[in-house]
């Protein structure tokens, strides 16, 4: 006489009902905390480099001014003239008053052109500049 085991026939799954929940909190999470701010830059640059370099934490403040190996100037998606340069700059002040205008010009440009804008952005009175280049190693 053979005795048969018997086997439970409890099955061990991991419960799925809070599932969608969980998967629409991380959605919820990603949407809040992405910044999505990418520009079609429009002009060719190549960076300086520089042997002291310091990051900016807040990179929500920080808006760019492009400067081309041809002399063009872009701001946010735009191709600027220098004495635009001024309203630009004082319309963001207004929406951000810690802006800090970010200039990622070419090694190559004239320092005529960096006058310019530094004076444009003195009488928009955006007075915190930061000049983008690439760490020399």
């Amino acid at each position: 006489m053979k005795f048969k085991k018997k086997q439970a026939s409890t099955k061990q799954s991991i419960p799925t009902a809070s599932l969608p929940d969980i998967i629409f909190m991380l959605l919820i999470f990603f949407m809040v905390s992405t910044v999505l701010r990418e520009y079609d830059i429009k002009v060719q640059y190549t960076l300086p480099s520089a042997t002291q370099i310091e990051k900016i934490d807040n990179k929500r403040i920080v808006s760019y001014i492009w400067v081309g190996r041809d002399g063009r100037v872009q701001i946010d998606d735009n191709i600027v003239l220098i004495p635009e340069i001024q309203s630009i700059a004082a319309k963001k002040r207004r929406d951000v008053p810690q802006v800090i205008m970010s200039l990622r010009i070419d090694e190559g440009s004239r320092m005529g052109i960096v006058t310019d804008i530094q004076q444009q952005l003195r009488k928009g009175d955006a007075l915190r500049i930061n000049y983008s280049a690439l760490q020399k190693l």
